[in-house]
């Protein structure tokens, strides 16, 4: 049997070494003139796992399509196949100037290492690949890598690259390094994302802009109207009001308020909103928010009524919920709540479907067990995510024999896709131990 926590130290320096690496590549899948850069980091990818002695090779859904990286190597005979999942596209890293450190420059300053990408999800490529190099040439499963390239821009082409490459992707068990812990110290396996669905709404009063003074108080202006609408999507308590989404329980987990005041953001004062617990408000009741508008500006307007007024809305629908179900419901809402004869017109801008597994059986019980002796006797936390993961209901929908297991390596303060992005180092160590416990399950449960 390999000692797992000996190798864990002597391969800690080289994964440092190779994440700092992949950090310095600017794989910024949402910025054509960067298409290059994620070119580059899906070579280093490969290359990586090819020096491990993995049959690699950079694929697309066609020509021009951005690249994943998918690496085979094989355990004993008899022994189960394990697909580890990662992505080496990031998120642009915006203004420069709201980085303490340069965003392409790894830094280690504290407990952390802050760079775009550390974390999300280069880390993710670094934990699976420390988990090979504790095992070497003795793997105790069959092991396949799929590290994609486009998850930071909705991995377009998935559904076409999970049916191309079926065959060889197909694994008893799947384990999505793409979601993170409950706290520093408290690890977690994810269990439900919430779906989305964007949808912009535009309302028109006028067919051409007019006077304010002249018509206003006998024609109603388009800001004033889709401020009705919009208000109308949440009741008074901040509950969302649209009928028909689904809502459910959440596990029973305790989200101090002081964490929460720190974690959200939430200017002094403000009060929250909607109703049931904390975590059930996050993870499984929908949530409506306005995430653009065009109107406007104040600076230099005129005293002029617009004959229109357009807003983005993104709703996060609960676990158990359907984007089909969830578009229906809000754009019978619209409908309904667009006052004063108004013309309302919709267009979904993009939807992913809301995840939740099951996470009872042989696999997960390993998968916790490993957790557990990664840290220290501490059980993870079944965890729900506010946010949505659309490509992992694509998972379960591609290999429904597959058990898929949802980790990471992020922690409340990473700031995944904000400025400063960084990964806590003690943590990610646990991360790479974790992986080779459960791997060493997985493989046991064989024999």
């Amino acid at each position: 049997m390999t000692d797992i926590t000996a190798r864990l130290a002597e391969v800690m320096p080289g994964i440092r070494r190779d994440l700092e690496d992949l950090v310095r590549i600017e794989s910024v899948s949402a910025d054509p003139a960067r298409a290059g850069e994620v070119e580059r980091s899906a070579e280093a990818t490969r290359d990586l796992f090819a020096a491990e002695g993995f049959e690699t090779e950079i694929v697309r859904a066609y020509d021009g399509a951005p690249p994943a990286v998918i690496a085979k190597k094989a355990g004993p005979e008899g022994a189960p196949t394990v697909l580890l999942y990662a992505h080496h596209d990031v998120q642009p890293e915006n203004d420069h100037a709201d980085w303490d450190s340069p965003p392409w420059e790894p830094t280690e300053r504290g407990d952390r290492l802050y760079g775009r990408g550390a974390a999300d999800d280069k880390a993710g490529i670094a934990a699976h690949l420390g988990a090979v190099r504790i095992f070497g040439d003795e793997l105790p499963v069959n092991l396949v890598m799929f590290i994609e390239g486009e998850e930071e821009v909705g991995s377009d082409t998935l559904v076409e690259l999970l049916e191309t490459y079926k065959d060889r992707l197909e694994a008893d068990v799947i384990v999505i390094a793409d979601s993170g812990n409950w706290d520093i110290g408290e690890p977690a396996l994810t269990t439900s994302l919430r779906g989305l669905v964007r949808m912009d709404v535009e309302v028109r009063t006028l067919t051409h802009a007019v006077h304010s003074g002249m018509w206003g108080g006998l024609v109603p202006d388009s800001i004033m109207t889709l401020s009705r609408v919009i208000a109308s999507l949440n009741d008074d308590a901040g509950n969302v009001a649209v009928e028909g989404l689904h809502s459910g329980p959440a596990a029973d987990v305790d989200y101090p308020e002081a964490r929460l005041r720190a974690e959200s953001g939430a200017a002094e004062g403000i009060e929250w909103i909607g109703s049931g617990s904390v975590v059930e408000r996050l993870w499984t009741k929908p949530s409506i928010s306005i995430t653009g508008l065009d109107a406007p500006k104040v600076e230099g307007a005129s005293n002029t009524l617009v004959p229109a007024a357009r807003c983005r809305i993104s709703m996060r629908i609960a676990p158990g919920d359907t984007t089909a179900n969830a578009v229906q419901c809000l754009q019978a809402h619209l409908e309904k709540h667009t006052p004063w004869g108004a013309t309302l017109t919709t267009t979904v801008v993009d939807t992913g479907e809301a995840t939740q597994i099951d996470a009872s059986g042989p696999a997960y019980d390993a998968a916790r067990a490993a957790f557990a002796e990664a840290w220290d006797g501490t059980a993870p936390v079944d965890m729900g995510v506010g946010g949505s993961i659309p490509f992992i209901a694509e998972f379960l929908e591609a290999f429904p024999q597959a058990s898929v297991l949802v980790t990471g390596v992020e922690d409340p303060d990473t700031r995944a896709h904000g400025a400063n992005e960084g990964l806590h180092l003690a943590e990610f160590e646990k991360v790479v131990k974790a992986e080779a416990f459960l791997l060493r399950n997985l493989g046991e449960l064989a024999r």
